[in-house]
């Protein structure tokens, strides 16, 4: 295995450190994995961010969710209970998360 050395300002390793961490990766695990998708022989587009796609989902759950609360919000409230329990299932809510 190769290793490779490089240097960044404090502002970018700051940055690139948060990432590491909401992506719940060592910073050395984080940026290996952005190399590799750099590196990808599929040739994607590395610069479209999951946090842009996590950004859009967000917005439009919200958006269907207050319209949804507005007009039946036993609706809301089932399906709210329903994502909990998928969530659950999946490993992706914890028990400090169940309401």
């Amino acid at each position: 295995m190769h290793r490779v050395s490089v240097r960044v300002d404090d502002t970018l390793y700051e940055r690139l450190s948060r990432r590491a961490a909401g992506a719940d990766l060592s910073f050395s695990d984080f940026i290996r994995s952005v190399l590799t998708q750099a590196a990808d022989p599929r040739g994607r587009y590395i610069y479209s961010s999951q946090d842009e796609v996590l950004g859009t989902c967000i917005q439009i759950l919200t958006i269907l969710a207050t319209s949804v609360g507005e007009r039946t919000p036993e609706v809301l409230k089932r399906g709210m209970a329903d994502a909990s329990a998928i969530l659950r299932e999946r490993g992706l809510l914890g028990p400090e998360q169940d309401r």
